[in-house]
């Protein structure tokens, strides 16, 4: 049997190397082997910290009976989630036609084609309260392959008519206004766990997108955010030793956690602490839980060369036995003893984007340099390792080498957005003008797949995976969000802040155009347009900016000294669109690079001068945090920022 996972590049498939089973990864040649022998596909995904991967891998694919059936009867390919999203992403909207559970590992059975017939998520090795053994799925479905083809035929066909009907379906509105988006905020109200906090029933997900719209939705929205924020910290969902949150919880209460922690899941929380911690009466309760989340993302998920591994495992080996949660039960004197749960240390380009915007963001609200520090780290990994040559993307990379996989769109524009947050948090122009260098790939990639009318804003640079177009399965970029933003609501977001640093009004115009795109749908589905909304409410909000510019060089003496640190901490706290501290010679480099906020923009009399402005349009300097405090005691309270 050859050992084909054993050098991927996917810890998940690496695994699943020495398994029985004779596995393909996600490739043509599967395909080309299942035509040649007229068999059908298993298509098995999943993630390295999927914790029911992990159970049917023990339980099914380390089976020898198994492995002979799928040997005999079937070409075997598997699949890492978090390396091929869009193969993910097309065979999740498939399965959807056979079960209404779907999660992982998902199993899905295609012809030749990849055409998909028959899928489900987690089989048991025998029969559980209705649910077939994954032998006896195995074998119904080789007695319907030889003796029922044309069934399958059907099934597929109707399945992929379907799915290509769904695909050219769009809906575009108007963007709504702050009327619409609070009616958005009453019914993600409407769906509050008044007793528990949080949003629905078991299980029940901490919803980061939809927390970060609620952060910059308002008042009301504000403080809806706040209960759910406090009753997760407050919950068994938080860690209390090492900080993270994990990736959900098995009921209402919290209780029960699924123990893996997602690099997602922590770097959206740290953007809501920070976005909450606009607000005094919030900063206080959030800053602890924003101090966890730091020291979690800098001390357990950033890997020596300074990108974020993708997530942690649940299970750990205890006393020679695989225990899932047993380490994140313990105290941490009980952790002390025990060898921590692996990392999937595979760094993913977008995910990455999210950690570095969310440490730059909370760095400033929190007065966290080291946070900003790691936030630089890792953009420089990713610009030296992840940005080839020609400017495309690398999807995935460990340990260096990086992945063939095509990077997507959500790469695209998670990355652009952190990198802008990271030049407002360190004044490096550098980094806003590799953020607009893919923004406008992306925007040219949008041009390019259509006329002007009817081609989205942003398209993936590189395209679909080739392997799904060769087989006319790829999708378009799905719009809806459930633990992160779509690729297409990244890259509106990361528009929208390049517009507010000055990058110019194009910018706003293609996050206008994209979110247009998603309005009407979102307005009424705000539980998974999260992100979307965020974006709109940004939109919808009165723009605010401040540039705090302080003289190049040393202070002359402590007090001064004293002075300009007071202010530019006050600058990364002060409610506002975008806010930045910059010296002179940063302010000339950005307004150098085409930024027009830094344009004329300098200290004064070699003391610093903070501008506030709306829009483009400042007030007269002011040059301490006092004066700045008393410039924003004219917003409304509660008025929505872009400050999550």
């Amino acid at each position: 049997m050859a050992r084909r996972l054993a050098d991927a590049l996917s810890p998940y498939l690496r695994a699943h190397a020495d398994n029985p089973v004779d596995w393909y990864p996600w490739g043509e040649e599967a395909f080309a082997e299942a035509r040649r022998r007229d068999v059908p596909v298993l298509i098995s995904i999943g993630y390295a910290t999927c914790h029911w991967c992990h159970v049917m891998a023990r339980e099914s694919f380390s089976d020898p009976d198994i492995a002979r059936v799928l040997a005999d009867g079937f070409v075997a390919i598997k699949v890492d989630r978090e390396e091929h999203p869009e193969v993910d992403a097309s065979y999740l909207a498939a399965a959807s036609a056979f079960t209404r559970e779907l999660g992982w590992p998902l199993t899905v059975f295609t012809r030749p084609d990849g055409r998909a017939f028959y899928a489900g998520t987690y089989f048991p090795p025998r029969p559980v309260q209705g649910v077939p053994a994954f032998g006896q799925v195995l074998a119904a479905v080789d007695e319907a392959w030889r003796e029922r083809r044309d069934d399958l035929d059907r099934t597929a066909d109707a399945v992929g008519e379907a799915l290509a009907a769904a695909s050219v379906a769009r809906t575009h509105g108007d963007l709504p206004d702050t009327a619409a988006l609070e009616g958005a905020v009453v019914r993600l109200a409407a769906e509050e766990d008044r007793v528990h906090g949080g949003f629905g029933g078991a299980p029940k997900f901490p919803v980061g997108p939809v927390l970060g719209f609620l952060v910059r939705s308002g008042a009301p929205g504000r403080e809806l955010a706040a209960r759910a924020f406090g009753a997760m910290s407050a919950s068994p969902l938080r860690d209390p030793v090492e900080g993270g949150f994990f990736r959900y919880a098995t009921r209402s209460d919290w209780s029960e956690p699924h123990y893996e922690r997602m690099l997602t899941d922590n770097a959206l929380l740290l953007g809501v602490a920070a976005g909450l911690a606009g607000r005094d009466e919030t900063r206080a309760s959030v800053t602890p839980v924003a101090d966890g989340l730091i020291a979690f993302l800098t001390d357990r998920m950033q890997l020596p060369p300074g990108g974020f591994a993708s997530a942690q495992d649940s299970e750990s080996t205890i006393d020679g036995v695989r225990s899932e949660g047993g380490y994140y039960r313990r105290d941490a004197a009980g952790r002390a003893a025990l060898e921590p749960p692996a990392l999937d240390a595979k760094v993913l380009t977008g995910w990455n984007g999210l950690a570095i915007g969310a440490l730059a963001r909370a760095g400033q609200a929190f007065d966290r340099p080291d946070a900003v520090d790691a936030a630089r780290r890792a953009a420089r990994f990713l610009l030296d390792h992840h940005v080839r040559d020609d400017g495309s993307l690398v999807r995935a990379s460990l340990d260096g080498v990086a992945s063939a996989a095509r990077a997507t769109l959500e790469d695209t524009g998670m990355l652009a957005g952190g990198l802008v947050q990271l030049a407002a948090a360190t004044g490096d122009v550098g980094f806003a003008v590799a953020a607009r260098d893919l923004v406008d790939a992306a925007a040219a990639a949008g041009s390019a797949s259509g006329d002007s009318d009817a081609a989205p804003a942003f398209r993936a640079p590189g395209g679909p995976d080739p392997v799904l177009a060769a087989h006319g399965l790829a999708l378009p970029d799905d719009p809806a969000e459930g633990a992160t933003p779509s690729g297409a609501t990244a890259c509106a977001d990361a528009a929208w802040r390049l517009y507010a640093l000055g990058a110019g009004v194009q910018y706003r115009d293609l996050a206008e155009r994209a979110m247009r795109a998603v309005a009407g749908i979102a307005l009424e589905r705000p539980i998974a347009f999260g992100g979307a909304l965020a974006c709109m409410a940004a939109l919808a909000s009165p723009l605010v900016q401040l540039v705090t510019v302080v003289p190049d060089g040393d202070a002359p003496d402590a007090a001064a000294r004293a002075r300009v640190d007071e202010l530019v901490r006050a600058t990364g706290r002060h409610a506002a669109s975008v806010s930045t501290a910059v010296t002179d010679a940063q302010a000339r480099a950005f307004a150098d690079a085409g930024f027009e906020l830094f344009a004329g923009r300098s200290s004064r009399e070699g003391r610093p001068a903070a501008f506030r402005c709306r829009a483009f349009v400042c007030a007269l300097p002011v040059g301490s945090a006092a004066e700045l405090a008393a410039l924003g005691a004219d917003s409304r309270p509660g008025a929505p920022t872009m400050d999550a």
